[in-house]
């Protein structure tokens, strides 16, 4: 096909003319022979520019696959053993490279010392400081390993309201060790990661957590025949909250974001009082608690629990519709519910303000998977809680005024639904649960304004006995 755009050997005579006669312009008379020489200097260079530009456009216009990167390399199958084998080595090297990178407690110590032989006067309430030029002084004496924590943007950081722009050299010590904390974990969790990927299974962060038992004093009196069940407890808290879609795996960077990690280490402490132990879900009495309560409700001792059985949870108030609806939805077995199945039903419970506890009881709620809960639903559940008031002696409250009121409680964008989103942004979630699955959670909120007038009473009272 013809085309107006001039042809590369047009293109070169034209260059080559207005090169050739800008060149004699500027110079004396040449002969023939010198003028021919000059004419194929310029054609080869015009050529060559030529040349390397429509290459350079092919490039970009051509498709050739052979020159993609590689961006995607397949995990070794269970029988390439040497590629398993090759792989697990150099993760191995890799982590053992990063691992001595980081700060031992010696080079943190002598951190501490420098700082505190640099600390900058006066003293802020009996805490030593250190301003920008002793920061860069230390930064020099500290060693290589400490360099990546002296830069200005981490000063900058710390930085607070003192009038001479210090920095608190606790404060900054504590960012040091917390950040050193937090690689070591980082690296000692990747250990367990099998597939190299970031990402930790059931099994194993059950081995992490195997193997981290006896380094925390706080469970010496566990029985080793006890330690596959703490170890269930325990890993089923990291997947309820952190697997909420139920991928069977869990990012290592969404385990050292979370406080799980922090409470699980706790119980290094061989001075943590029995509250705090109470309060933390993996300390041992907390273990034992949850898994004496499952024992108790399983009356005929076949480690599982029936619909009956489960129904005795608690203060044995939640609603039969509701016990029936988690049997519908859960995992169980011929009928039965098993302990990790336990587990999430009570972490749900335990937790009903958290979004992952609203979208397990959203699940549950929604009885035709439609996505978003009607008044259909709200009745369908709430008939069971004016049954328990009829047996209870109580005269059942109107359906049509509590729908109201969880409508107004929730305010959803469309007024006819509520969905797993209206209830997190309203954070009236636990109350719409506690309203429609149990009997004591609802006469909790009818008789909200009896409850909150008696617990000020007795706060008053108690302030006076004790004045």
């Amino acid at each position: 096909m013809a085309s107006d755009s001039p042809s590369l050997l047009e293109r070169l005579k034209i260059g080559l003319q207005q090169n050739v006669s800008g060149s004699i312009k500027k110079t004396q008379p040449v002969s023939d022979d010198e003028k021919r020489e000059m004419e194929e200097a310029e054609f080869e260079k015009i050529y060559s520019e030529l040349k390397q530009a429509i290459k350079g456009e092919s490039s970009t216009t051509c498709t050739d696959y052979n020159t993609i990167p590689q961006f995607y390399v397949k995990l070794p199958s269970e029988d390439e053993l040497l590629q398993q084998k090759l792989r697990e080595e150099a993760r191995a090297v890799f982590l053992q490279r990063r691992s001595r990178q980081l700060l031992d407690n010696d080079e943190l110590q002598s951190l501490w010392f420098l700082l505190d032989k640099n600390h900058t006067p006066p003293l802020v309430n009996e805490e030593k400081m250190v301003n920008y030029k002793a920061f860069q002084q230390v930064a020099k004496e500290a060693g290589d390993k400490c360099t990546p924590f002296f830069t200005a943007t981490i000063y900058a950081k710390l930085l607070q309201a003192d009038p001479y722009g210090r920095i608190s050299i606790m404060q900054f010590f504590n960012y040091v060790m917390r950040k050193t904390w937090l690689h070591q974990t980082r690296i000692g969790l990747a250990l367990y990661d099998v597939a190299g990927q970031g990402f930790l299974r059931e099994s194993d962060l059950e081995n992490y957590i195997l193997e981290l038992i006896p380094t925390l004093p706080q469970l010496d009196g566990l029985e080793k025949s006890f330690y596959s069940f703490y170890v269930c407890t325990a890993v089923r808290k990291f997947f309820f909250f952190l697997d909420p879609l139920r991928t069977g795996k869990v990012k290592i960077l969404d385990i050292l974001a979370c406080s799980f990690l922090d409470d699980l280490l706790e119980l290094r402490d061989e001075e943590l009082s029995r509250e705090q132990q109470e309060m933390n879900w993996f300390s041992a009495p907390s273990a034992l608690r949850v898994y004496g309560q499952y024992l108790n409700l399983d009356k005929d001792h076949n480690g599982m629990l029936s619909k009956e059985e489960l129904a005795r949870y608690g203060t044995g108030t939640l609603t039969t519709v509701f016990i029936a609806r988690v049997f519908q939805e859960c995992l169980t077995y011929d009928g039965e519910m098993d302990y990790k199945t336990y587990l999430d039903f009570v972490l749900a419970l335990e937790n009903r303000r958290a979004p992952q506890s609203l979208q397990y009881f959203m699940r549950l709620l929604d009885i035709s998977h439609k996505g978003h809960l009607n008044a259909f639903d709200l009745n369908y559940f709430f008939r069971a809680i004016q049954d328990q008031m009829r047996q209870h002696g109580q005269e059942p409250v109107s359906f049509q005024d509590v729908k109201d009121e969880i409508f107004d409680m929730v305010k959803p964008q469309d007024p006819l639904k509520i969905t797993y989103q209206d209830l997190v942004n309203s954070s009236q979630g636990d109350t719409v649960v506690n309203i429609l699955i149990d009997l004591n959670g609802f006469w909790s909120y009818e008789n909200r304004e009896v409850l909150v007038a008696d617990q000020t009473e007795t706060e008053v009272e108690s302030t006076a006995t004790s004045s």
